[in-house]
């Protein structure tokens, strides 16, 4: 029988069909912990399945409420993502169950792709593509002549995480102007990476080129509102690699419809994939990836294992390595998790 029951939906895991669990049990086997995979059904059909599990991997599917408080023996639920908005935390935090999550795992594939989107969209390369394969040869220089070089331009950034400080990093050697709004970032965090607090009205203000990197919050669910975009430059671009709640989709729409700013490059839209009608589709200004930022071929295994490593460290009595609602420690009696040595020697 096994020491430790995890339970997860079933089906795929974060798009990645038959992926198996083998890197998530490299931690877990030694522990004597399984894990099941529980069919799609109600809420109620969930729970009656979980009841009994000490773990719950949350994927595919809504964590709600309802089925947490279901969960008799659950010690730990932990996702494989950045985001957490698939759980309800205040209904965990309520129970005492930390609920993790792997913040810097793939921080510098979202970074490069930001930078991707930023140097594609400023420089229209999927008009540009186009207009050569068209035989419109001629045609892409003229285009460009209306625009400045990116050196000089002011890169404004909402939100100054992991991802955004990242993305200054690469955006530095270009000679850009950075700003960033985030009221939880002391001002000695954005100075070493040569980026200058500012509100976010001056921010909207000042900036060519909006770097999105709001978390999916309650307090920045559509954050981003027709306001936001008229108080914009219209030759401003805007970009988003973080999470399309953020942004109040249509006031976005409508500000490209009727030239409020110049272009987007997006990784992340409010409905995903998009519907069919969706104009953003449609757009010449516009760049699309399928939230993709993240991916690469290191990408599922290393979030896996991380996983697999914050269930077995809640299951063996130790704290996680990326708990979202610390607050629960002293509820939770686990021990401090310490990768490392704190002590130092003379002269360190």
């Amino acid at each position: 029988m096994a020491k430790f029951k995890i339970v997860t939906p079933g089906g795929t895991s974060y798009g990645i069909a038959s992926a198996g669990y083998e890197f998530e049990m490299e931690a877990l086997q030694p522990l004597g912990a399984e894990l099941y995979e529980i069919p799609p059904g109600s809420d109620d059909e969930f729970v009656k399945a979980a009841r009994d599990a000490d773990a719950l991997y949350a994927k595919g599917r809504q964590i709600t409420k309802r089925i947490i408080d279901g969960l008799d023996r659950c010690k730990v639920i932990s996702l494989g993502s950045v985001g957490v908005d698939s759980v309800d935390v205040a209904a965990a935090t309520a129970r005492g169950i930390p609920v993790t999550n792997v913040p810097d795992t793939f921080i510098e594939e979202v970074a490069d792709h930001a930078m991707m989107l930023i140097l594609a969209t400023f420089r229209r390369l999927v008009v540009q593509d186009r207009l050569v394969r068209e035989g419109r040869w001629k045609e892409g220089r003229p285009m460009l002549y209306e625009f400045p070089r990116l050196m000089g331009q002011t890169l404004g950034f909402i939100a100054f995480g992991h991802v955004a400080r990242a993305v200054a990093m690469r955006a530095r050697p270009f000679g850009v102007h950075m700003l960033a709004y985030d009221p939880y970032v002391e001002e000695l965090v954005m100075s070493p990476y040569g980026v200058e607090p500012v509100g976010l009205p001056e921010l909207l203000q000042r900036s060519d080129i909006i770097s999105m990197h709001a978390p999916a919050t309650p307090e920045a669910n559509r954050m981003l509102t027709e306001e936001h975009f008229r108080t914009m430059k219209r030759t401003a671009l805007f970009i988003n690699t973080g999470r399309g709640p953020t942004v109040n989709e249509s006031a976005l729409v409508k500000a490209l419809q009727e030239g409020w700013i110049a272009g987007a490059g997006l990784d992340v839209l409010e409905q995903e994939p998009p519907a069919p009608g969706n104009p953003l589709l449609g757009m010449d200004n516009v760049i699309l990836t399928a939230h993709v930022a993240s991916a690469s071929a290191r990408f599922d295994p290393v979030r896996r294992r991380r996983v697999g490593r914050e269930l077995a460290l809640v299951l063996g009595g130790k704290w996680p390595r990326s708990c979202v609602n610390p607050s629960v420690l002293e509820k939770t009696g686990l021990l401090r998790w310490q990768p490392f040595s704190m002590e130092r020697g003379p002269g360190a």
